[in-house]
C-alpha cells in the first residue's frame, strides 16, 4: 500500500462528505424529526476520520471544539445516550471547518505512522493499513446516508470524486 494512494483516496471521501455537508438545505441540517440530524451525522463522521488518522487514540488531538459526547452522536465514552442542548449545535460553517481541517492533515497523518504498526486503537485489532481502509469506508458509509438524504428530502443529487490530489 502507497501512502499517497491511501491519502488520495480518504481525501476524496471527505470531499463527498463535505460536499454533501456544503449542499444540505438549512431545514434539514437540524431537523427535530430526526433522530440523528443531519449535522450530528457529518460531525460523527468527521470526529472518526480524524481520530483513526492519528497515530493512536492517545496521541489523538481533537478539534477546537467538541460535541457533549465522545462521537459526537450524543453518546458518552460510557455508552450513555445523552440529550444535545442548543448549544451544542454545530452550524454547517463549523462542520466545514472541521472537515477542511482533517483535508489539510491527511497525508501527514496517514504518513506518520507505517501501514504495519497496530492500529493504534484497542478496539481495533488489525494493522494501521488495515485501519485506514476501515476509516475510509466509515466515511463512505455517512457519506453515502447524508448524499442519499439530500437526494430524497431536497432533491439534491451527489457528484463522484475519483481522488484527492
Amino acid at each position: 500500500m502507497d501512502a499517497a494512494v491511501v491519502s488520495s483516496q480518504i481525501r476524496a471521501a471527505l470531499r463527498m462528505l463535505c460536499r454533501a455537508i456544503d449542499d444540505c438545505p438549512d431545514d434539514l441540517w437540524n431537523r427535530p424529526s430526526d433522530h440523528n440530524p443531519f449535522w450530528v451525522l457529518a460531525y460523527h463522521t468527521l470526529y472518526f476520520a480524524h481520530l483513526y488518522l492519528s497515530p493512536s487514540e492517545e496521541a489523538f488531538d481533537p478539534f477546537d471544539r467538541q460535541v457533549a459526547g465522545y462521537s459526537g452522536y450524543g453518546r458518552t465514552d460510557l455508552g450513555d445516550w445523552v440529550e444535545l442542548t442548543p448549544k451544542d449545535v454545530f452550524g454547517k460553517v463549523d462542520v466545514l471547518a472541521y472537515c477542511d481541517h482533517i483535508d489539510g492533515r491527511v497525508a501527514e497523518l496517514v504518513a506518520s505512522t507505517p501501514f504495519d504498526a497496530e492500529s493504534g486503537f484497542s478496539w481495533l485489532k488489525f494493522s494501521k493499513g488495515e485501519a485506514h481502509l476501515y476509516n475510509l469506508r466509515h466515511i463512505q458509509h455517512h457519506a453515502g446516508q447524508l448524499t442519499e438524504r439530500l437526494r430524497q428530502e431536497a432533491k439534491i443529487g451527489g457528484r463522484w470524486i475519483f481522488d484527492g490530489r
